[in-house]
């Protein structure tokens, strides 16, 4: 299949695993995305990554597999607070986790800092530093808590007070809106995504306020429920968002069973406690504390974030980071680690800069080809 083809097939399937609930406008949001550049095209089109990436790169086949991220690339890393309120950093989005070899998140990973506007830093270094915070996290796995260590770090992710309260007045603002609206009932979320956000606020009697949101990139076309209400004086916010079988195993037979609660909490993590798998919806806080690396606002809910903005603060010591980080998740879930050693050695040196090249320049191809789609077609809707 070409992407077109490709595309109206994933949301055919995407349509039937949601039982016809798709965001049709989100649908539309990532098809203009895919048409924007090739790193929004490589993040919105997983599904395509997942059937093209062995007729690419075919000497990644036979890599010793993991329970891996899937969707990995440079903005799906972020911050939020573990159990004990510790700053946390690391890999924050696992809705496409599945069982893979672990060469493919390494390459992806490194694709998407190819194609993403990364200042001063060419394809060669940004392997070299993925590999070697890689090998770091092998050797001595463990998670980002940036409290007292990892000050570089924790500079970058902390939220400045004018940030926080950006982050506050802008879903102050659209809680407000909804008020207004209260009586609208078609503006509640279906049963399921009531029923488990309500559960995962900390008391039933807190009065709650919906909202349907759109974000990602990936995900676009999945619903995603934001619930409002004031507790203990102060506001507290979750999200829902719905989950389907990982794109990698609707493509190689593999499980239909969600694992992205696994992968999430697995040995080598601190995780984030208000992070829950339920009744195939993904429920998480929504917070100030809980942050990403993005290329804009969007993401965060705060305007003009520039702090985190990707092309500021991704360098050869954050891409290291982002490869140990991926090295501990590799980990915790199994015991690959020898397997992973030897698989590495035997690769030699230039592996994934060859693997990356191929697969960037295909990705680029195919984002040109979906841009030439993309545009016809709008102009046809214009006349």
């Amino acid at each position: 299949m070409n992407i077109l083809e490709s595309s109206i097939a994933y949301e055919r399937w995407l349509s039937q695993e949601l039982k016809g609930n798709v965001d049709k406008k989100a649908l539309k949001t990532r098809h203009a995305t895919m048409a924007a550049d090739a790193f929004q095209f490589l993040r919105a089109t997983y599904w395509r990554w997942a059937e093209i990436i062995y007729e690419v790169c075919p000497e990644l086949r036979d890599a010793p597999c993991v329970l891996g991220v899937g969707d990995i690339h440079v903005e799906n890393f972020g911050s939020w607070r573990d159990l004990e309120g510790r700053l946390v950093w690391g890999v924050n989005d696992f809705d496409e986790a599945a069982h893979m070899p672990y060469v493919l998140d390494l390459v992806r990973l490194a694709t998407s800092a190819v194609l993403a506007p990364v200042r001063n830093i060419d394809a060669r270094k940004v392997c070299l530093a993925i590999l070697s915070g890689y090998r770091a996290g092998i050797a001595e796995p463990a998670p980002f808590v940036l409290d007292r260590e990892n000050r570089w770090l924790r500079m970058k992710v902390v939220v400045p007070e004018k940030e926080r309260r950006q982050f506050w007045k802008k879903l102050d603002a659209k809680n407000g809106k909804r008020k207004r609206d209260s009586k609208v009932k078609k503006g509640n979320p279906p049963r399921r995504y009531l029923k488990v956000l309500r559960s995962s606020f900390p008391d039933s009697e807190i009065k709650l306020n919906f909202w349907p949101r759109v974000a990602g990139t990936g995900s676009l076309g999945r619903p995603r429920w934001i619930a409002y209400g004031t507790w203990k004086g102060a506001p507290i916010v979750r999200e829902a968002k719905a989950l389907v079988q990982s794109a990698w195993a609707r493509t190689h037979n593999g499980s239909r069973r969600l694992q992205s609660a696994d992968i999430a909490s697995g040995k080598y993590r601190s995780p984030d406690p208000w992070y829950a798998v339920r009744k195939g919806l993904v429920v998480r806080r929504r917070s100030p504390n809980d942050r990403k690396i993005a290329l804009s606002s969007k993401e965060s809910d705060v305007p003009k974030a520039g702090f985190h903005s990707m092309a500021d603060i991704v360098n050869a010591q954050m891409l290291s980071a982002m490869g140990r980080d991926l090295g501990a998740v590799h980990l915790g879930t199994g015991n690959p680690r020898k397997a992973i050693r030897a698989d590495l050695e035997a690769r030699g040196q230039n592996w994934l800069l060859e693997a990356v090249k191929s697969a960037a320049q295909h990705t680029r191809v195919e984002q040109r080809e979906w841009q030439r789609v993309h545009r016809k077609n709008s102009k046809s809707c214009d006349r």
